[in-house]
Order: C-alpha cells, then sequence, then structure tokens
C-alpha cells in the first residue's frame, strides 16, 4: 500500500504517468482524505526582506538562475513560471534546465516556452492536465512528477541580448522516506531542423535506455503555401527497423481531423495555427499519458514532412510530397537513470523561428511617424519595461505610417509586436502599399488564391503588451519602408479606435545550417566510469574537439566545456587564450564559460577585464558576470576596471560591475565613491525600467559592503522610487549594523 500512496497523490493520473498499475487512484473517493506520508515544500523566488515586494529575479544575459537544489528522496510536483521581458521571442532565449543526482549533463532541457507547451517564442494559454497557461500565456504551470533519488537542480538560464525585467517562479515538492525502484526520471529535450534533411522523416526523439514516451510538443514554420500535415506519426520501439506505431497524418496525430485549428484538452490540442500561407506557424501538443510508448532498449520517435505541393502557376501537383517546412519540438519521457547521450541543443538566437531578429524600437521613430485622422504619442511603462508607440485614432479610416529602416537588401519576414486594449480597434496593415498578411484558412488548391485582407483585431477586456502579429515574408531593398496601419472598424465592446505598438521585428530568411549530428555513445577513456561527464564525454573530449574546431563551430564547444561548472578549472588557460579571438560569439562564450568556472578561473581575471572594453556589448556583459562569479580574488584584482564599467551605455552591464564589486564585502571599500557616483547619475527623475535595475543593484552593492560604505548613506536616502526605496533602506540598515526584518 506504501508503494501506491507514495506516488498515488503526485498529480492528476501520476501513476499512469510513471507506469504503474495502481489499485487506488486520485479518482478513489478515499484518496484525498488519506493521511500523507510525506513533507511539502516550496523554492520560490520570494524576498525573505519583510518590507519588500521585490519577490523576483531579474537575470541578465548570461545568468543562470537556480530555481531550486533540493536533496531526496522526493518528487518535484508543480512548477510555476511568469515573466516580463520585452526582447522578441524571449521565451525561446530562456533556456530550462533540470540535473539529478550531482550529473553535469542535464536530463530536461529545453527553452521555457516550448517545455510549456507553445512554441516560436510565442504566449497562448493551455488548459491541459499536465501543463496549463493562463493570463494570455503569461501564468506557466507544469505539473509532470519528477522523481529524484539523491538530488535536483533546477536552473533558468538567460540566453539573450536583454535583461529579464522580472521572474517569479514556485518550485513545489515532495520530500518521501525512500522512491519504489522502478520509478524512471524525467526527461524532456529539445531539437530543431530548419528544414529536416531530405529523404528521411524529422527526428523528434531517438534515445537508448529504458523507460516510456510520454508526450511531445511539436512546432512547425510553413516555407511554402498549403497543407503541411500529411506526415504520419513513426515509434521505432527497442531497434526495429519498421514503425511499431504508425499514424495517417500530423492532424490525426493530434487526435484532430480535416486540419488543425486553435484548440486545447486534457491530452492534446492546438495553441498556435495560423493557417496554410508562407511563414504560418502552427503548435501542438500531444500528452501520451493515457498511452505511454515503453521501450526496453531505444526508442525513436519521427514524424514525416510531407504534405500538398504546388507548380508555379498555383496548381496542386502533389497532396504527398517531402516539403522544406521548419520543425522544431520537444520530447517528453521517463528512464531508468540519466541520460547522456543527446547532442547539444542550438544556443540562445539560434533557436529563434528565423535564427535571427533585429528588435526596432518605433517609438524611438516617434519623429518620422505619419498620421491622419489621429495623433501618436509614446507611452511609457505600459507593462514593466514595454513602452508603446500610441495612436489615438479617430475612427474608421484614420491610419498610421511607421518607418522602417531595413539594413541590407534581402527576404524578411516582418513581425509587429502590437497591443490588446478595452478602447483598441481593427487595423489592416500594408507594407509599402501592398497588403501584408500571408495567412490562408483553408488547405487543398484555394490556397493559392491572393487571400482576404487580414484584420488585426486589438480589442481586449484588459491591456497585454504585445501579440506578435506575422505580417509575412517579403523582399524589401536596404533602405527606408514604410508600414501603415489603417483602422477599418472595432469591436462592439470597445470603447476606442486606438493602436499601440510595442515593437517591429526583421528576421532575415536566409539558409539555416544543419542540426549537429547526435553524439554517438560510444564509451572512452575519456567517458570512463567514475570521470565527470557532460553529454558522455569527459572535459578533455571538449578540449581536443575545441583545438580541431573550425571557426564557425568554436563557440559552441566552448560553452560545452562551461557546462562542467567548477570542474572547467583545468581548462581555464585555455579559455583565457579564446579571449582574444576575432569573433565575438566566441569571446563571448569563452568569459562565459570562465564565469561558470568560478574561482578555479580566477588567474584569468585581468585577461577578462580587458573584455570590459570590447566593442561588442553582449561581451561586455558576459565580462562583467565572469568577473563577478570569479570570486574575491578575481575582483580584488580589477576594482578600477569595474569601477569604469559602472559608466558602461549598457545597463545590464553596470549592474552586473555593481554586483560584481559587492560581493568584494568591506574588502571593496575603495569603489564605494565610484559607486556613489553611479547611484546619483541613476536616481534621476524620468528613470527608465532598465535604470531602476541599476539603481537597485548599486544599493544592494553597498550594502553589501556594509561599514565602509557609510558615506553613501546620504545619497541612499535620496532615492524614492517606488521599487527601489525599500531596497536603499535595507543597504542602509546593513551598513549601520541594524538587522534588517525578515520573515522567519
Amino acid at each position: 500500500m506504501r508503494r501506491c500512496l507514495v506516488l498515488a497523490v503526485i498529480a492528476i493520473f501520476p501513476l499512469q504517468m510513471m507506469g504503474q498499475s495502481p489499485t487506488t487512484g486520485p479518482l478513489d473517493p478515499l484518496n484525498f482524505p488519506r493521511l500523507k506520508g510525506y513533507s511539502a515544500y516550496r523554492s520560490s523566488s520570494n524576498n525573505l526582506y519583510v518590507d519588500s515586494n521585490d519577490d523576483c529575479k531579474h537575470p541578465i544575459p548570461g545568468e543562470t538562475l537556480v530555481l531550486a537544489d533540493l536533496q531526496g528522496p522526493g518528487i518535484v510536483t508543480h512548477i510555476w513560471v511568469t515573466v516580463a521581458d520585452n526582447e522578441y521571442g524571449w521565451p525561446r532565449l530562456a533556456r530550462l534546465r533540470v540535473y539529478y543526482d550531482g550529473r553535469k549533463t542535464p536530463s530536461v532541457d529545453a527553452p521555457l516556452g516550448d517545455f510549456f507547451g507553445v512554441g516560436h517564442g510565442y504566449e497562448r494559454d493551455i488548459n491541459s492536465l499536465v501543463v496549463r497557461n493562463a493570463s494570455f500565456g503569461r501564468a506557466r504551470n507544469c505539473y509532470w512528477p519528477m522523481p529524484f533519488r539523491r538530488s535536483i537542480k533546477i536552473t533558468l538560464t538567460n540566453e539573450g541580448r536583454h535583461r529579464m525585467t522580472s521572474l517569479y517562479y514556485h518550485v513545489d515538492w515532495q520530500k518521501h522516506d525512500a522512491l519504489p525502484e522502478d520509478v524512471g526520471y524525467f526527461h524532456a529535450y529539445y531539437r530543431q531542423a530548419v528544414p529536416p534533411p531530405q529523404g528521411e522523416p524529422y527526428t523528434i526523439l531517438d534515445v537508448r535506455g529504458r523507460g516510456h514516451f510520454v508526450g511531445s510538443v511539436l512546432n512547425i514554420i510553413q516555407t511554402q503555401i498549403g497543407w503541411f500535415g500529411e506526415g504520419d506519426d513513426l515509434f521505432y520501439v527497442d531497434g526495429e527497423t519498421a514503425p511499431r506505431i504508425e499514424g495517417t497524418g500530423s492532424e490525426d496525430y493530434f487526435n484532430d481531423a480535416w486540419g488543425l485549428r486553435p484548440s486545447d484538452g486534457p491530452w492534446t490540442g492546438i495553441p498556435v495555427a495560423e493557417g496554410e500561407g508562407v511563414g504560418a506557424r502552427l503548435t501542438g501538443y500531444r500528452w501520451h499519458v493515457p498511452d505511454p510508448v515503453p521501450f526496453t532498449k531505444s526508442l525513436r520517435v519521427a514524424i514525416e514532412h510531407a504534405g500538398w505541393t504546388y507548380d508555379a502557376d498555383g496548381r496542386a501537383r502533389s497532396g504527398f510530397e517531402e516539403r522544406p517546412d521548419y520543425f522544431s519540438s520537444v520530447a517528453f519521457w521517463y528512464q531508468k537513470g540519466v541520460n547522456e547521450d543527446l547532442p547539444e541543443p542550438p544556443y540562445g538566437p539560434a533557436r529563434l523561428p528565423l535564427g535571427n531578429a533585429e528588435q526596432i524600437e518605433v517609438e524611438s521613430s516617434l519623429r518620422d511617424v505619419a498620421v491622419k485622422k489621429g495623433a501618436a504619442s509614446v507611452q511609457k511603462e505600459v507593462f514593466w519595461s514595454k513602452d508603446l508607440l500610441f495612436f489615438k485614432a479617430e475612427g474608421p479610416g484614420a491610419r498610421i505610417d511607421i518607418p522602417i529602416d531595413v539594413p541590407r537588401s534581402g527576404r524578411y519576414e516582418v513581425v509587429a509586436q502590437v497591443a490588446q486594449s478595452p478602447d483598441y480597434g481593427d487595423y489592416v496593415a500594408t507594407l509599402d502599399g501592398k497588403l501584408a498578411n500571408s495567412t490562408t484558412l483553408t488547405w487543398g488548391p484555394s490556397d493559392v488564391l491572393p487571400p482576404e485582407p487580414e484584420v488585426l483585431h486589438n480589442y481586449q477586456p484588459e491591456t497585454y503588451v504585445a501579440v506578435d502579429r506575422r505580417l509575412g515574408w517579403h523582399d524589401l531593398a536596404q533602405g527606408r519602408h514604410v508600414l501603415t496601419f489603417a483602422c477599418v472598424g472595432k469591436d462592439p465592446l470597445s470603447t476606442g479606435y486606438n493602436l499601440g505598438v510595442d515593437d517591429v521585428v526583421l528576421s532575415e530568411v536566409q539558409s539555416r545550417p544543419e542540426a549537429p549530428p547526435d553524439v554517438e555513445a560510444v564509451p572512452t577513456p575519456a567517458a570512463a566510469a567514475g570521470s565527470v561527464v557532460y553529454r558522455g564525454h569527459a572535459l578533455v573530449y571538449y578540449l581536443d574537439e575545441l583545438r580541431k574546431a573550425p571557426a564557425g563551430g568554436r563557440a559552441g564547444v566552448v560553452r560545452s566545456i562551461g557546462a562542467f561548472g567548477t570542474e572547467a578549472g583545468p581548462a581555464a588557460q585555455e579559455l583565457a587564450a579564446r579571449l582574444s579571438d576575432p569573433d565575438p560569439a566566441v569571446r563571448g562564450a569563452a568569459v562565459w564559460a570562465l564565469s561558470q568556472a568560478g574561482g578555479g578561473a580566477a588567474a584569468a581575471a585581468p585577461e577578462a577585464a580587458k573584455l570590459l572594453k570590447d566593442s561588442d556589448p553582449q561581451v561586455r556583459g558576459f565580462a562583467a558576470l565572469a568577473l563577478r562569479d570569479m570570486g574575491r580574488a578575481a575582483v580584488a584584482a580589477v576594482i578600477p576596471e569595474l569601477c569604469a564599467a559602472l559608466q558602461d551605455p549598457v545597463p545590464s552591464v553596470r549592474m552586473t560591475a555593481a554586483t560584481a564589486l559587492g560581493r568584494m564585502g568591506e574588502a571593496g571599500g575603495s569603489a564605494v565613491p565610484a559607486l556613489i557616483k553611479a547611484l546619483e547619475a541613476s536616481n534621476v527623475p524620468d528613470i527608465t525600467n532598465d535604470g531602476v535595475q541599476v539603481l537597485r543593484n548599486i544599493c544592494y552593492a553597498l550594502g553589501d559592503i556594509g561599514p565602509a560604505a557609510r558615506e553613501a548613506i546620504p545619497a541612499m536616502r535620496q532615492v524614492e522610487h517606488l521599487r527601489a526605496r525599500y531596497i536603499a533602506l535595507e543597504a542602509i540598515a546593513k551598513i549601520e549594523g541594524r538587522p534588517s526584518p525578515t520573515w522567519h
């Protein structure tokens, strides 16, 4: 009976998820009142300072936050995350990883958004039994049970170029005395192929071991018109050459029929369905909880990339032909032990829908905007760090012309991030006078007909910033173009015809590199038993690969060395040699890897400090991060350089430099005058959201320096901003030696 009780309360259908055959279950009327034999806990972003409501984190580019670091045996039963971020595609740039039992290789490795069921960097609601997203997709909940025997560490890394404005999280878990031997470890893994290789299906998962497959999230970007989804799902079990399970079409795999349209449900749903035009996107989830697929040796899950194709004259050529659409996915499964056998997923921007993005803050071009029947202005901080180009329209026929500068000639996807609000109207977009949309709603030969104008319906009972509105793929010459939004009406419930545009995003449509081949799990001396390994290989393997890597592949190998964390110390000299690489991606990866090595790389601090003046702002940010994490000895050697970095034009560099100086404690007293100067420069009436965070980090740093920062108290008493005042007061209390009140 105890064996059933340990698992039956994990989630709604937990025993089925783990492959058990319960005699009782959650629907048993005695399950809820039955006394429990475990203890319940939570790890969260809560701030212990009693006068603070700053219950969130603000990870800078390259920073990894530990959401939970727990000792077992236990089971993580629920993860809740919400984020405010103003970077395009940030749910694809935030990387969620889960490590079991002290392993360096993560068993969960996926973009945050895709892990929670929505691809393409979108935010969408989902209402399934293991994933539920609410608040326009901003409140993400996962109920996958994650058992662990010795330990579990859950991390989130910001692999973008902007600071996350706010990251809130809960990790709910249970502490148990023991777990049954036949309980597997939860895994989730992201991969992409843009497009998949010709002549073979797209692989969702290819894994060795014993376990059972419990779900997938599949994303498609159409590179051609027409219905993409005639491809069958294929499950190859235990090395069989023929699929043991084979489907009848992509929509059938998601338990729908005759195409796919937005929906959700307990085990399957379609959060994103944009039709069948060029550039249209789709995301579907399929949880194999009632019907897991067991395997004892290996499992390969794949799906064909085939559908309708057309000749240049618009005639249907085939109803089942291979197509070059872009695929990405997350596979979910349980297995015995921890898997070390999967390749490194693409890093950060390479995971964006088209692998690149230029985010244009259109509010900065207000003086060049032209309007008809209305007025344009800028609304600040509509949602945390998001500012809007706001058009107060008089009614139908009103229009706003927004200039867009294209850096070089090419084919681009144009995305407008458009807000929704109770007083917003309906609009049609044109680019240089031509309709800017690519969505069609049916399948078959009618797809080739010109689409009707796509109306952007922007009414919403509460303000939401912002929906990604795809405006098509366009051939654009270098230079200035004009994006026009024309009002065509409003929802009957709307109180106005207004419009708010957050950003316009240009992504160049270009050939994408093939995904790296899977690493074969061949035992070698480098991966001998007892050695620390990452994805099946010891540190010496990656050092050897780095010496052989071509110019375009060095950054990825360097990041793999950084994944060894403090065990990467022996590679510090090799990493330091890469700090002068001509490629900024390699310099950034090398200094980031040194940050992961921590104190073991302290000797490289002077070389890393030189990158605080690098021409690439992201490299400068990584350098500040590395110096912060190398420890006091490293910071002590470069205090003047860090003080100079407090004047950097990039806010994330300033805030990280301040934090690094604060970690010196009283030994950082020589940096106090520079910190005071930076505080006074930040404490201005028209402070931006990023400026607030710089101000807060400076206050934290002065508080950490303690009594040696007493001369900063008058400047901190001048801090009045709502979200920085209590941090200044807490810092003053620390400097004066008074205990700051905390909840216990």
